[in-house]
């Protein structure tokens, strides 16, 4: 018995055209969102002296689209848009619609001021700034005799 790669469907039939998939798969309909394989937005991390910067890359949204919320100590940065086309002409209809949404949750360190969290979406990108307030130190460790 012999392993096939499922993944490689020329492999099964090397004759099948690749621009079939391209067909269906590379169209501008589909243009200003992140790629399809991509689940989630990826995100940058920025720790400054004054505050944590987080930079989200999500292309092709509106501020609209966004919902960021502190619960329990976390941030939950969400977003959801949809988008319908449709192209008419004298021997055909097409009609496509688009639909994207992620959610992200990130831990804030005690140091965050929640009150204070500042969020702007420009160019593609959402920074959310994070203000740092200080915390008072901590005792170093102290040995206790069991007596």
């Amino acid at each position: 018995m012999s392993l096939i790669n499922w993944r490689n469907r020329y492999d099964l039939m090397p004759g099948f055209p690749k621009w079939v998939d391209h067909f269906f798969r590379d169209d501008d309909l589909n243009s200003g969102f992140w790629p399809r394989e991509m689940a989630v937005p990826a995100v940058n991390v920025k720790d400054t002296d004054n505050a944590f910067v987080l930079e989200v890359g999500v292309p092709g949204m509106k501020k609209d689209d966004f919902k960021l919320e502190v619960k329990d100590g976390t941030l939950i940065i969400s977003a959801e848009t949809k988008t319908e086309k449709e192209e008419k002409d004298t021997d055909y209809t097409r009609k496509e619609f688009n639909y994207a949404s992620f959610s992200r949750s990130f831990w804030l360190p005690e140091n965050v001021v929640a009150d204070k969290i500042k969020a702007n979406y420009k160019d593609g990108i959402l920074l959310v700034e994070l203000p740092k307030t200080k915390v008072a130190k901590l005792e170093k460790a102290k040995v206790i005799e069991v007596k």
